[in-house]
C-alpha cells in the first residue's frame, strides 16, 4: 500500500507541474489571466507530493519491503538502518526521486515567499521550473518507476554496494543534489529573465540566494566526497579526476562563476549577459553529469545506472532544456543592455579575468572527460588523467589566483593599480616567504611549489579586505568573502603538500616487526578477524608512534561483505598535526608475512578543512544576504501600512 501511494503520489504532482507549466505559460502570453493565479499554489502542492512520495520510498527501505523491486536489488535484511534509508537515493531510480524532490520542494519555495521580481517573470520563472520538473518527473514513471512491485517478493535484498555502505556516503548524494537542483532554479529564473526581457538587479537579487546556496551545497558534496574516496576506496588519494568526480566539479565551477557575476549584477547593475549566459551553462553542466552517471557510458562505483535508454532520455532532456534555453538567449541577448560600465582595472574587471579563467578551466575539465567517450565511440580507448588535467589546468588557475589577490582589494567601477602597491608587496612577501620554506622542507615537483606559493600569497592578501575596519561592524559578507578566499589559500596548501611531501612505503612484515615511514615507527603486532553486521574482516592490529612519542592504535582492515559479495579495504588513519599515517592491510604473503602499505601525508588535512572554510564563507554571505533582504521586506511592508492608515 505505501508503495502505491508514492506512485500515486508522484503521478499527482507530475500532474500538477503540468498545470503549473500550462497556467504559467497562458499567463505570460496574456491568454489566460485568470490561471495565473493557480500557478503558486500548484508549486507549492507539487513540491509537497513529490515530498510525501520520497518520504514513502525512503519507508519502504527502512522496512526493507522485499515485494518492492527497488528494495529488493538495493538493500537487506541485515544492514544496519542508516544505510538501509541511505539505500533509498545510493540507486539510479531513487536518486532521480530524490532529484525531483528537492526540485519540487524549491519550486514551491519560490513561489511562496519571492515577491521581489515582477509577477509576469516570476510566473514565467516558474513557468521554467515546471517544464524542467516535468521532464525528470516523465522520465521516472516512464522509465525509471522506484516503486515497481516484485511478484514474488524475494526472499531477501541484494543489497547496497559496500563501497557505498558509509556515513559519508549517506549524507554526499544528497548535498550536491541540493546544489544541482539550486541550479536548476537560477536556470529557470534565467529563462523566466529572457522570456520577459527583464534582465536587472531584481532578477539578480531573486536568483542570488539559489545560486549562494547551490554553491554552498557543491562545496560541501565535493569536499565530503573527496574525503570519502580518500579514506573509502584505500589509494590514499583524494583526487583522481575520475569522470564522475569531473561530473560534479564542472558545476562547481560554472556556479563559482555564476555566483561572482550574479553578485555583480545585483549590486552594479553590470555583467547582465554574463549573468544570464552562467545561468544556462551551470545548469548544463549538471545535465550533463547527470547524463554521465546515469546513461551507462561510464564504469564507476557511484555510476549508477548501466541502461543506454535511459542515457538517451536524458539526452534528449538534455538537448531539449540547454539547447532551447541557448536559442532563447541568442533570440533576445541582443535585447538585453549591457548595464553600467567600468574600467578595466576595478573590481568588476578583476571578476571579469577570474570568470573567463574558470570558464577556461571548465572547458579543460569538460574536453578531458568528454574527449575518452568520442574515442571509445570509435573503437580507440584514451586515457585522460593527471598529467593532462593538473598543467593544463594551472595554466588558467595561476593568473586566476593572482588576480584574486587584487582583486577584492579593487573599488568598484574605477581604481589607480598604483593604490595597491603596499598590499601586494605584503602579498609577495608572503609568497617569497612560502617559497623559502618550500625549500627548506625539501618539497618537490614544479606543480607543487607553484600551488604553494600562490597558496601564502592568498593567504595574505584574503585577509587584506579586513585592514582598517571595525571588525565587530564588518557586514557579515565581507566575512564571507574573506573566509572563503582564505579557504581556497588553505586547500590549495594541502593539496600542494600532499603532492611535495607525502611519503610512502609498500611492504610485506612478519607480526612483531617495525616500519619507519616518515616520521612515524609502526609495529605490527598482530592481525585478528572480526565481524560486522553484514561483513566479516582481518584487522591489523597496529601500533604507530609520531618520533618516538606515545603509542597509538591503528586498525585497518580487510572486508568481505557477504550481500552482495565484494572485497573493500577499510584504511585506518591517525591525524597529526593536520598531517595523516595511513594505513591499509593487504593480502598474506610467504613466510607468515603481511603486505602493508603506508603513507605520511603532511598537511593533508588542510584540503578538507579548506573546503569547509569555503563552505563557511558561502554560509555567511548567504546569511548577510537573507537578513538584508529580510530588513529590506520589512521596511517596505512598514512603508505600505503607513500609507494605508494615511489612506484612511
Amino acid at each position: 500500500m505505501i508503495a502505491e501511494l508514492g506512485l500515486a503520489a508522484l503521478w499527482l504532482a507530475a500532474s500538477l507541474a503540468a498545470l503549473q507549466l500550462l497556467a504559467g505559460a497562458l499567463a505570460v502570453a496574456g491568454k489566460g489571466g485568470d490561471m495565473a493565479g493557480l500557478v503558486r499554489p500548484a508549486a507549492v502542492v507539487q513540491g509537497l507530493l513529490a515530498l510525501m512520495s520520497f518520504a514513502a520510498l525512503i519507508l519502504l527501505f527502512a522496512r526493507t519491503d522485499l515485494s518492492v523491486l527497488l528494495v529488493a536489488t538495493n538493500s537487506h535484511s541485515a544492514k544496519p538502518l542508516v544505510f538501509k534509508i541511505a539505500g533509498a537515493w545510493g540507486n539510479h531510480e531513487g536518486s532521480m526521486l530524490l532529484w525531483v524532490t528537492v526540485m519540487g520542494l524549491a519550486g514551491g519555495f519560490v513561489a511562496l515567499i519571492d515577491r521581489r521580481l515582477p509577477e509576469r517573470t516570476m510566473l514565467a520563472t516558474l513557468a521554467a521550473q515546471a517544464f524542467v520538473s516535468l521532464g525528470f518527473y516523465g522520465f521516472l514513471l516512464m522509465s525509471s518507476n522506484p516503486f515497481a512491485r516484485l511478484d514474488p517478493a524475494a526472499a531477501e535484498g541484494a543489497g547496497l554496494n559496500p563501497l557505498l555502505q558509509d556515513i559519508g556516503l549517506a549524507f554526499h548524494p544528497p548535498t550536491l543534489y541540493l546544489g544541482y537542483v539550486g541550479l536548476s532554479v537560477a536556470f529557470s529564473f534565467a529563462v523566466g529573465a529572457l522570456i520577459t526581457r527583464e534582465v536587472g538587479p531584481l532578477f539578480a537579487r531573486a536568483m542570488r540566494p539559489w545560486v549562494l546556496g547551490a554553491w554552498i551545497f557543491l562545496t560541501l558534496g565535493i569536499t565530503a566526497g573527496s574525503y570519502w574516496a580518500y579514506y573509502e576506496l584505500g589509494w590514499g588519494g583524494w583526487w583522481f579526476w575520475d569522470p564522475v568526480e569531473n561530473a560534479s566539479l564542472m558545476p562547481w565551477l560554472a556556479a563559482t562563476a555564476l555566483l561572482h557575476s550574479v553578485s555583480v549584477l545585483a549590486s552594479r547593475d553590470a555583467l547582465r549577459t554574463w549573468t544570464v549566459m552562467l545561468g544556462v551553462v551551470a545548469f548544463s553542466m549538471s545535465m550533463i553529469g547527470t547524463f554521465l552517471v546515469r546513461s551507462g557510458i561510464l564504469t564507476s562505483v557511484h555510476a549508477f545506472a548501466v541502461d543506454p535508454e535511459r542515457g538517451a532520455f536524458i539526452l534528449v532532456l538534455l538537448a531539449i532544456y540547454i539547447g532551447g534555453a541557448l536559442v532563447l538567449f541568442g533570440l533576445n541577448a541582443a535585447s538585453i543592455s549591457e548595464g553600467k560600465r567600468f574600467s578595466v582595472v576595478s573590481r568588476e574587471g578583476a571578476l571579469v579575468v577570474n570568470n573567463v579563467m574558470l570558464s577556461a578551466i571548465l572547458g579543460v575539465v569538460l574536453f578531458g572527460t568528454l574527449y575518452p567517450l568520442v574515442t571509445e565511440a570509435f573503437d580507440t580507448r584514451v586515457s585522460v588523467g593527471p598529467p593532462y588535467f593538473n598543467p593544463v589546468s594551472a595554466v588558467f588557475f595561476v593568473p586566476m589566483a593572482l588576480v584574486l589577490m587584487a582583486g577584492p582589494l579593487l573599488r568598484w567601477r574605477q581604481d589607480n593599480a598604483g593604490r595597491l602597491g603596499r598590499p601586494l608587496i605584503i602579498a609577495a612577501l608572503a609568497m617569497m616567504a612560502a617559497l623559502l620554506a618550500f625549500v627548506l622542507l625539501g618539497g618537490g615537483g614544479t606543480l607543487a611549489l607553484i600551488g604553494f606559493v600562490l597558496a601564502g600569497g592568498l593567504a595574505a592578501a584574503s585577509v587584506m579586505p579586513l585592514k582598517g575596519r571595525n571588525l565587530r561592524r564588518t557586514p557579515l559578507a565581507v566575512w564571507g568573502m574573506v573566509v572563503a578566499h582564505f579557504g581556497v589559500a588553505v586547500a590549495l596548501a594541502g593539496m600542494a603538500c600532499e603532492s611535495a611531501f607525502s611519503v610512502e612505503k609498500l611492504v610485506a612484515v612478519r607480526i612483531g616487526e617495525s616500519v619507519v615511514v616518515g616520521p612515524w615507527r609502526v609495529v605490527l603486532r598482530g592481525v585478528e578477524p572480526v565481524a560486522g553486521p553484514n561483513w566479516t574482516a582481518l584487522e591489523a592490529d597496529m601500533t604507530a608512534s609520531y618520533q618516538d612519542s606515545a603509542t597509538v592504535a591503528v586498525r585497518p582492515q580487510a572486508r568481505s561483505f557477504w550481500s552482495p559479495p565484494q572485497q573493500t579495504s577499510e584504511a585506518a588513519l591517525v591525524t597529526h598535526r593536520f598531517g595523516q599515517l595511513y594505513a591499509v592491510l593487504g593480502e598474506a604473503a610467504e613466510g607468515g608475512r603481511w603486505q602493508l602499505r603506508l603513507w605520511w601525508k603532511p598537511f593533508v588535512t588542510l584540503i578538507w578543512l579548506g573546503g569547509l572554510l569555503i563552505a563557511l564563507g558561502g554560509l555567511l554571505a548567504l546569511t548577510s544576504r537573507v537578513a538584508f533582504d529580510m530588513r529590506r521586506g520589512f521596511a517596505r511592508r512598514r512603508i505600505v501600512m503607513r500609507r494605508e492608515d494615511t489612506g484612511r
